[in-house]
């Protein structure tokens, strides 16, 4: 077993594959490249249209699958070419999968959360075990099967004897509180939406498939009343363990909310959810991570200049800084927390994230797909 392991991302903004190959041994963990690859239109279009019920979607979600693993794969190849090793040299990946449910203990009183994924193709195409489906055991386990990235903000980012909050926004945003009362204590959970419906509407109305630096959402003003209309949704209201995701915060939902403001310009709809999510995660920090003097930013929407500037001013007694400036790029954090539960898996060491997922105790997570 080598130190080489390859972590690959699909996050619910849909704007591609992100995968790092990551070296465990050395302190801190290193990576070696990082590769990305965008997602053609249709299988954007179609792995969207799967987070809804559908027409032969069985039959849909399995084309859907093999065609994610194949961009999968091709980013496994770029990490390789970048770097000369080849696949007998890598330890496993860790996929994630793309998640179009997640229901989490809700309808049978377990609930589940589903990722399309192939884990058998991605390993004939690559040569390489594959490790995958890491949140179904946390859900038969009671917990809520996300976020699970926090225990990997805690092996990067923990610093002994100091409270750090860590801000993962992609297309829904969670927050990691570090070292609450012992330097192993960790609170993680989701926030609410992160980047989801911003690109969404950002998408309808401008055909891009997101707000550049936040440039468009500059532009605009915050609609107080809708801003409040949305801040009544009950899941803010909950109490963590709590996770989120499409299934609730869709162009739908959005819909609903818009309702009694027909005549609220589109840019100040932009502009308003991006002060939602701005809202909703300095909230949480104030909540939870009162003593908190950092917050780290990782996860698309840290390269959203107008939401980084509204953080900074919600919590101005709190440094808000991209993860860049603690050792690992925003875009790489969250493939480089799968090679890490990937590397979990092999070694069949347990998580043990009550405090996180709600779980009823350590587990060993993820599928082992031999190559």
């Amino acid at each position: 077993m080598t130190a080489l392991f390859i972590g690959l991302m699909s996050g619910t903004s849909l704007d591609g594959v992100d995968g790092v190959l990551a070296d465990f041994g050395t302190t801190p963990i290193a990576i070696r490249a990082h590769a990305s690859a965008a997602l053609e239109p249709a299988l954007k279009a179609e792995l969207l249209a799967l987070n809804q019920p559908g027409i032969n979607e069985l039959h849909r979600a399995a084309l859907a699958a093999n065609a994610l693993m194949r961009v999968y794969a091709s980013v496994v190849e770029q990490l390789l070419a970048m770097t000369s090793f080849v696949p007998r040299q890598i330890t496993a990946i860790g996929a994630h999968g793309q998640t179009v449910r997640h229901q989490p203990q809700i309808h049978d009183g377990t609930g589940y959360t589903l990722q399309l994924a192939n884990p058998a193709l991605l390993a004939e195409l690559t040569g390489i075990d594959v490790i995958a489906d890491f949140r179904s055991r946390d859900v038969a386990a009671g917990g809520q099967g996300a976020p699970l990235v926090p225990a990997f903000h805690q092996a990067v980012f923990g610093k002994p004897d100091q409270t750090m909050a860590v801000l993962n926004i992609g297309g829904m945003a969670n927050l990691t509180i570090l070292g609450l009362a012992r330097t192993d204590d960790v609170l993680g959970f989701d926030c609410g939406p992160g980047n989801a419906l911003m690109d969404a509407w950002c998408l309808r109305h401008l055909g891009l498939p997101f707000d550049a630096y936040g440039t468009w959402a500059a532009s605009g003003q915050v609609h107080t009343n809708l801003l409040n209309t949305m801040l009544a949704e009950p899941f803010f209201a909950l109490l963590p363990p709590k996770s989120t995701g499409r299934d609730l915060f869709n162009l739908d939902w959005l819909e609903l909310q818009l309702k009694g403001f027909p005549n609220v310009m589109p840019v100040d709809v932009l502009t308003t959810l991006t002060e939602l999510t701005a809202r909703t995660c300095a909230a949480c920090v104030q909540t939870y991570g009162s003593k908190s003097k950092q917050l780290i930013v990782c996860g698309g929407g840290a390269f959203n200049a107008h939401l980084m500037a509204r953080l900074q001013a919600l919590l101005p007694g709190v440094v808000v800084q991209v993860s860049d400036a603690h050792g690992l790029p925003a875009q790489q954090v969250e493939a480089a927390a799968f090679a890490w539960l990937a590397r979990k898996t092999i070694r069949r060491e347990t998580l043990d994230l009550k405090s996180i997922t709600g779980t009823r105790g350590a587990r060993v997570l993820g599928a082992i797909y031999p190559a």
